[in-house]
């Protein structure tokens, strides 16, 4: 199953961990099949703690070089396939609420691309039928104030809406709880929330969604079934990558 990517090597060789930190699992987490690849669980380090970026002047990027800016399936612990993109996938996931309040998160949530993109780019992965499905995304905004006003405006939608229903094609329909979470000290002014179901196919299930700045762009990282732990590790891995061939191109 496909998720949208917004609401996801360096140098010699990069690599992250995507594996639980011990056994236990967050209340209401769905325990992986036998098959979900895991890695070795190693210490990691001390995260960089987020700074506000220096204002830079316009920067044009292309798909090109946000593409390659982007993890590739060498850089994932291996069991996990690449999945094939398609944007008129018919097994995506899609949101919706009822209420005023959470019209701007459902909107994100639903959205290809960060809302004032000029440039995207995007890669999906997935760990097995059960998960983890892990959605990559890379968004050009041109300037770092327009990177920091996005991010204030999905910390908003986030805070106003408690609830969204999540549809899945095939599996039904689903309430889905919304919370913001402590935030991966990676990149520029990170924000992290969580979806958990409450009923339905879903119930249970999380999906946890991050994005953060690297200066004139914004990455967006979010994990389906995943285990305690993933967000951070490919947060982590995903800016280290994104920074260093931005920086070079």
């Amino acid at each position: 199953m496909k998720l949208a990517p917004f609401p996801l090597a360096v140098a010699a060789a990069l690599t992250f961990t995507l594996a639980a930190c011990g056994e236990d699992q967050p209340s209401g987490a769905v325990s992986p099949s036998a098959s979900t690849p895991t890695a070795p669980v190693s210490t990691p380090a001390e995260p960089t703690p987020s700074e506000t970026p220096t204002e830079v002047g316009p920067t044009q990027r292309t798909k090109s070089e946000l593409t390659k800016a982007l993890l590739e399936l060498k850089d994932l612990p291996s069991g996990f396939s690449l999945e094939p993109e398609d944007s008129d996938d018919e097994s995506a996931g899609t949101f919706s609420s009822p209420t005023s309040k959470c019209k701007t998160l459902v909107k994100y949530l639903n959205s290809e691309k960060a809302p004032g993109s000029k440039t995207s780019a995007a890669r999906s992965f997935s760990g097995s039928q059960e998960g983890p499905y892990i959605d990559f995304g890379i968004d050009s905004m041109v300037t770092t104030k327009a990177v920091r006003k996005l991010q204030t405006s999905y910390k908003e939608a986030v805070e106003s809406c408690k609830k969204v229903t999540m549809r899945v094609p095939g599996q039904g329909s689903s309430p889905m709880e919304v919370v913001e979470i402590p935030a991966p000290e990676f990149g520029e002014e990170p924000f992290a929330f969580k979806l958990t179901g409450t009923a339905g196919p879903l119930e249970g299930r999380e999906f946890t969604a991050a994005t953060t700045g690297i200066g004139d762009v914004i990455l967006s990282v979010s994990i389906l079934a995943g285990q305690e732990g993933e967000l951070d590790g490919a947060t982590e891995a995903a800016v280290e990558k994104a920074r260093t061939v931005l920086a070079d191109s």
